[in-house]
């Protein structure tokens, strides 16, 4: 019992859940296994997906940004928008990139050079980015003019969706990047000891601001996509994205208390949370019932990671 306790709670116990929730669900579920249900599963957590690749970095340097789903559904607008307006979709990915990097960095510099806690200052922004959508748009859809702005989202490659690579290619980059590189390792360290890190040497407030700015980018990306996929700018998209982003990535590992993270878990965490509402889909479970089924995700995942906080105490 306790060498199960063991697995379960450690780096692979995640893994060896995902392998048999996946057996289980594969031989119960009509369907689950089928090329089109695959890449439609896919499909449908890319933008949980791609966003996870950073909050990652937010929640193991000890912060957290509840703002992204209102920058996705803002950056979206802003690129359907500045594209009809330009006849340039690149004019149009810019200026999405522009305004998430901007929204990120503002949350940054309020959160490391003014000391204002994360969860008001990202609270804060959430509403003001949902308002300034709201406001642009006068809280209707933003249709898109241009055709081509669809092939972002349509266009396939190996005959896997365009979207999916995305989604891997960033998987893979920032698992470089908290791995090999001293972006990563400080972000670890901050997470572990802020006061340490500063007095060994590393710039925290600098840090902590570029962690925003990138978060707040690749939320532009994955605007773009998710406008490019549901085919129009909507100010009420990605509503209530944060919680599902952060649920896959405690489930994978990634510590509330900062210092911990991996590029690995977070994939299956992100799967986890995809199989789960894929298969609430197959089995045309009401979407009422679907918010009960991810708020407990989202406890069981504070609940894993505290079981996996005392077990580490316990080791040291």
């Amino acid at each position: 019992m306790t060498s199960l306790k063991r697995i379960l709670l450690g780096e692979q116990g995640l893994v060896v859940i995902f392998a048999v929730a996946f057996v289980i669900v594969s031989l119960t579920v009509p369907n689950f296994l089928s090329e089109r249900n695959m890449l439609g599963l896919l499909q449908s957590v890319v933008t949980i997906g791609i966003i996870a690749c950073t909050m990652m970095f937010c929640l193991a340097s000890r912060d957290f940004d509840l703002s992204v789903g209102s920058t996705v559904a803002f950056s979206g607008m802003v690129a359907v928008m500045a594209s009809n307006a330009s006849g340039s979709i690149l004019l149009g990915l810019l200026a999405a990139a522009l305004c998430g990097g901007v929204v990120g960095t503002i949350n940054g510099v309020v959160i490391a050079r003014f000391r204002i806690n994360a969860l008001i200052t990202t609270l804060a922004t959430m509403q003001i980015v949902r308002g300034f959508a709201l406001i642009a748009s006068d809280g209707r859809a933003v249709g898109i003019n241009d055709p081509g702005f669809y092939q972002l989202a349509l266009s396939r490659f190996l005959g896997i969706p365009t979207p999916i690579w995305v989604m891997g290619l960033f998987f893979i980059v920032f698992g470089f990047v908290l791995n090999r590189t001293v972006f990563g390792k400080n972000t670890l360290a901050i997470g572990g000891n802020p006061e340490a890190s500063r007095l060994a040497g590393v710039d925290v407030a600098r840090m902590r601001i570029w962690i925003f700015a990138l978060q707040g980018i690749v939320c532009a990306v994955a605007g773009v996509l998710l406008a490019s996929r549901i085919t129009s700018g909507q100010p009420n998209a990605a509503t209530g994205l944060e919680l599902s982003v952060i649920s896959a990535c405690v489930l994978g590992g990634v510590s509330l208390a900062g210092g911990r993270a991996a590029m690995t878990g977070v994939i299956v965490g992100v799967l986890i949370m995809g199989i789960a509402e894929n298969v609430m889909n197959l089995l045309n479970i009401q979407a009422f019932y679907q918010y009960v089924v991810r708020g407990l995700i989202l406890l069981l995942a504070v609940l894993l990671d505290n079981l996996r906080s005392v077990a580490g105490r316990q080791r040291a």
